[in-house]
C-alpha cells in the first residue's frame, strides 16, 4: 500500500494537538517532501529518517517520490520529536511494516542517523493529550517509558532504535539494540535545590504570631502575600516554610503539574511524579523569559509555571527588572501566562501562591521610629526603591505583612510556636470544605473564584458589606481590593470554623490587606 498514517502530538503551550503523519510513496521524481507547516527541524527530518531507517538496514524506497503531510496543515509544527512517527509512516507506505499495526499508536521521539532513539521533552503531555484521543499505545525512547506509564490506560513501549520499534509492529523478534543516552542532567539539577526545605518547620519561626497567621490564611487560601521589613526581620524563613503548610496534590495537580515539569524539560523520571507542591525562589537578576516562559525556538514554561499548586518566592522583590515584575500582572490576576509571539500563543498554567519580599529600603535598616532607625539611605533614594513596586501590581497582591524582628523575651509571649505538621492538618480541612463549597464550579480555592461569582453565590452579610462599601468609599481599597477583602473574608471564616463571613471575619481581611497589625482576636479566628 503506497500511503500509510501514524499519530503524533503537536504541543501549544501546555495544549496537545494530536497529528497524522501522513506518508504516500508513488511513482514520480525521487525526492522527499515535508508539507503540513513544518519548522527547520522538521524539514532537516527528512535526511533523518531516511538515513535511519537505512542504516537500520530497513528499506527506504529511493527510486520513488516520498510526500509527508502532517495533519492539520495549518497548526503550525516544531521539535524533532516527530523523526519516529515520519519514519513509521513511510515505513509502512513502504510495506515494511504493516499498516494495521499503526491504528490507536502514538510514535514519539528523535532518530540518530545510526537508527538510534533520543529522549525529547514534553512526554508526559503529549501521552496525556493522545489519550484523551482514544490513542491506547505508545512508543517512547527507553529512558521515558517511566514518565510516559503515568498517564492511566495506554500500554507502553520503551525502544532504542528504530529497527526495534519496526519488529514490534511487524510481530518479529526484538533485536538488541545500544542503550538511549538520557536528557542532560544540567537542569535537573536545578529543580532539586528545594530538597533542602524539608528539614524546615514553623516551630524555628519564634515569635510573629500575625505574621504566622497571616502565612496560614496565604496557604488555606491560595492568597499571594507580600513581606516587608528589615532585613534579617524573618521574611524569607516565613516564606521558604510555606510549602510545609501545603497538602500534598491530589492525582489531577500531581499530573498538571509533572506535564508542566516535562514540557520545561526539568523532569527526572527516576522520581516519578510530582506529589509535593514545588518551591521556586530566582535570583532577582532573572530574566522575563526565565520567569514568565518563553525563550528561543521552543516556548518554555517558566518558573511561575513550574510553581504552580506550590510557591514561588520572589526576594528583593524591588531589584527584579521593570518588565518582570510588570509581566506579572497577569498571573496574579488570572491564574495563568499567554505568551504571544507574532502568529504563535501558548497559554501555561500559573496557579502559584506568590511571595513577594522586599525591604524598606536598599540598605535594609530603615525603621519608622527614630530609635531603631539605622538607614544611611536618603529619602529619595527610598522613594524610588519603593516605587518600583507599582500600585497596579500591589494591587493584585491579597495580603500584606510588616515583619519586624523580634527582640528580648518577645517570642516567647505566645507559647511554644506550633509545627508545620498541625497547621498543616487546619490548612487541609479548609480546602476540603471549600472543595465542596465550589464542587462543579471549577475552582479550588477562595483565592480563585471570580468577584461576580462571590457576589451573586457567596455574598457578605448585610453589616459586612456596608463595611466593605465603606472602605471603598474612603479610598482605602479599590474594586479589585476589595475582591480580594471577600475572598480573605471567606477563608478566614473557614479558618474559625463558621458558616460564612460576617462583619468580625470581614474587619480581619481588611488588616490582612492594608497590612495594619493584627488583635488578639484575630489570631484565635482558627479552627481548634
Amino acid at each position: 500500500m503506497p500511503f500509510a498514517t501514524a499519530h503524533t502530538v503537536s504541543v501549544q503551550g501546555a495544549v496537545g494537538h494530536l497529528i497524522e503523519v501522513q506518508a504516500d510513496v508513488s511513482p514520480g521524481l525521487v525526492g522527499t517532501t515535508v508539507v503540513g507547516r513544518p519548522d527547520v527541524s522538521l524539514n532537516e527530518a527528512r535526511d533523518r529518517c531516511r538515513m535511519a531507517i537505512m542504516n537500520s538496514e530497513l528499506d527506504w524506497p529511493s527510486t520513488k517520490r516520498v510526500t509527508i503531510l502532517l495533519s492539520p496543515a495549518d497548526l503550525a509544527k516544531r521539535g524533532t520529536h516527530f523523526d519516529l512517527a515520519m519514519a513509521v509512516a513511510v515505513m509502512a507506505a513502504n510495506g515494511t511494516v504493516p499498516c494495521s499495526s499503526l491504528v490507536g499508536c502514538l510514535f514519539l521521539g528523535e532518530l540518530t542517523l545510526a537508527g538510534g532513539l533520543r529522549s525529547v521533552p514534553g512526554v508526559l503531555p503529549m501521552v496525556l493529550a493522545a489519550a484523551r484521543r482514544g490513542i491506547t499505545e505508545v512508543y517512547v525512547p527507553e529512558p521515558q517509558a517511566a514518565e510516559a506509564c503515568m498517564v492511566p490506560g495506554v500500554a507502553v513501549y520503551g525502544m532504542r532504535s528504530l529497527a526495534q520499534v519496526a519488529a514490534q509492529l511487524a510481530g518479529e523478534e526484538v533485536p538488541d539494540a545500544p542503550p538511549v543516552a538520557e536528557q542532560s542532567g544540567s537542569q535537573l539539577l536545578t529543580w532539586r535545590g528545594d530538597d533542602r526545605l524539608d528539614d524546615t518547620d514553623m516551630v524555628d519561626v519564634l515569635g510573629l504570631p500575625d505574621a504566622r497567621y497571616a502565612l496560614e490564611v496565604a496557604a488555606a487560601g491560595g492568597h499571594h502575600l507580600m513581606l516587608t521589613g528589615p532585613k534579617g526581620a524573618g521574611k524569607t524563613t516565613l516564606a521558604e516554610r510555606l510549602p510545609g503548610l501545603l497538602p500534598d496534590l491530589d492525582h489531577e495537580q500531581s499530573l498538571e503539574l509533572t506535564a508542566l515539569h516535562s514540557l520545561a524539560g526539568v523532569l527526572d523520571p527516576a522520581r516519578g511524579m510530582l506529589t509535593r507542591p514545588p518551591f521556586a525562589a530566582p535570583h532577582h537578576d532573572a530574566s522575563k523569559a526565565s520567569l514568565i516562559g518563553g525563550g528561543t525556538g521552543r516556548v518554555r514554561p517558566g518558573e511561575i509555571s513550574r510553581a504552580h499548586h506550590g510557591v514561588l518566592f520572589l526576594d528583593e522583590f524591588p531589584l527584579f527588572r521593570t518588565d518582570v515584575i510588570e509581566a506579572l500582572r497577569q498571573p496574579l490576576e488570572s491564574g495563568d501566562v499567554t505568551i504571544a509571539r507574532g502568529e504563535e500563543s501558548a497559554t501555561f498554567p500559573a496557579r502559584a501562591i506568590v511571595v513577594v519580599a522586599c525591604n524598606p529600603c536598599p540598605c535594609g535598616d530603615y525603621a519608622p521610629t527614630a530609635r531603631d532607625n539605622r538607614c544611611t539611605c536618603g529619602e529619595r533614594v527610598r522613594r524610588d526603591y519603593r516605587s518600583r513596586i507599582t500600585g497596579p501590581l500591589s494591587d493584585r497582591i491579597d495580603i500584606t505583612r510588616e515583619v519586624a524582628p523580634v527582640r528580648g523575651p518577645g517570642a516567647a509571649a505566645f507559647g511554644p510556636p506550633e509545627s508545620s505538621a498541625d497547621i498543616r492538618s487546619r490548612v487541609e480541612a479548609v480546602r476540603r470544605r471549600q472543595q465542596e463549597r465550589y464542587d462543579g464550579c471549577g475552582w479550588r480555592l477562595n483565592g480563585h473564584v471570580p468577584g461576580p461569582a462571590l457576589r451573586e453565590l457567596w455574598p457578605l452579610t448585610t453589616p459586612a458589606q456596608q463595611l466593605l462599601d465603606e472602605a471603598i468609599g474612603k479610598g482605602v481599597l479599590t474594586r479589585r481590593g476589595a475582591v480580594r477583602v471577600h475572598r480573605l473574608a471567606w477563608t478566614v471564616a473557614d479558618l474559625a470554623g463558621g458558616a460564612g463571613p460576617g462583619e468580625s471575619e470581614l474587619q480581619t481581611a481588611l488588616r490582612l490587606r492594608t497590612g495594619e497589625p493584627l488583635l488578639l482576636t484575630d489570631l484565635g479566628q482558627r479552627a481548634g
